[in-house]
């Protein structure tokens, strides 16, 4: 049982505030909170090393603005999971908060009202364009969930459900990326687009990572359960070779002298660590594929990412 599971009356006093603080703290765990960090920190320093290259990056007052409202979307986002897998989740998990009843559809909508209204608004104190694109990241978790109720095939074949619902991702790139070109940290150009290919396969390698396990699980959203554990196991190393040569590609790093040039061939020595986990995985007889080799990858990627931006602009 989850720690909200648990002790669901210990914070009755406190109302829905109480509940969702709760289940922010059960269900938003810190390293959620770092992911968001590191992935917006990574996105912007990215596109300026792209677009404007030796112009010199640095985070700035609106860079803390997009990490709080990626962070804020991510936990809106989360919450939405919660109510579309609720039927899922009675029969796999079944401890999660809305099933216990530590948490409430209603608490969960209201917070999701509120966290809507402010995300928009510090965006629009960015740029109109911000607000629009945090705007439709939104408003695509709500119709993810309405394709999953009106459609068993997108709930159920995990393949055609990772199609409908990345895109949200795709989203969330657009509005950093955007957000940092209308407020200055980047520059509008065409190169700006790669930059979703190398955050696509760097957190695409962790996903299917995640979901392969040995043997199938029927009824189970595993991605072993469709290419087999071989297969799902190729698909994450893959893409996670994809993500690093479409850097290598575009960021140039045989152009750069000094550290920045050291930094920028690091992606490539970091493909050995998806490889080892697929090692791990083929040797052991854990029927569960190793995660942590997974978020090293990408965890490891964004600080390479972040610190040649930093490096190679000054």
């Amino acid at each position: 049982m989850t720690e909200l599971a648990e002790r669901p009356s210990s914070t009755a006093g406190f109302g829905a505030v109480g509940r969702i603080m709760r289940f922010t703290r059960v269900m938003y765990k810190p390293h959620y909170l770092l992911y968001g960090i590191l992935w917006t920190l990574a996105l912007e320093g990215t596109a300026a090393l792209l677009t404007r290259p030796g112009s010199g990056w640095h985070p700035t007052g609106a860079t803390v603005a997009r990490i709080a409202i990626v962070a804020l979307v991510l936990l809106y986002l989360r919450m939405v999971d919660e109510q579309k897998d609720l039927e899922y989740d009675r029969v796999h998990n079944p401890d999660r908060p809305l099933v216990t009843g530590a948490v409430s559809a209603a608490d969960l909508r209201g917070a999701m009202t509120v966290i809507a209204v402010v995300a928009i608004g510090g965006s629009l104190a960015l740029s109109v364009r911000s607000a629009v694109a945090i705007a439709a990241v939104l408003a695509y978790g709500l119709i993810l969930w309405g394709l999953e109720q009106l459609s068993e095939t997108v709930r159920t074949d995990i393949l055609l459900n990772l199609v409908v619902t990345y895109p949200v991702q795709l989203l969330v790139t657009a509005y950093v990326v955007l957000s940092a070109v209308d407020t200055g940290e980047a520059a509008a150009s065409w190169r700006v687009a790669v930059v979703a290919i190398v955050f696509a396969g760097a957190f695409l390698q962790f996903e299917f990572a995640r979901k392969t396990w040995r043997v199938a699980r029927p009824g189970e959203m595993y991605y072993s359960n469709a290419l087999g554990a071989r297969g799902s196991t190729a698909a994450s190393v893959l893409l996670a070779v994809a993500a690093v040569v479409t850097e290598i590609v575009v960021a140039r790093p045989w152009d750069m002298s000094g550290a920045a040039a050291v930094i920028g061939w690091i992606p490539l020595v970091l493909c050995v660590i998806p490889a080892i986990g697929s090692v791990r995985f083929e040797r052991s007889e854990d029927p569960e594929y190793p995660v942590l080799p997974a978020v090293a990858f990408i965890l490891t990627l964004y600080l390479t990412l972040i610190a040649q931006a930093v490096v190679a602009t000054r």
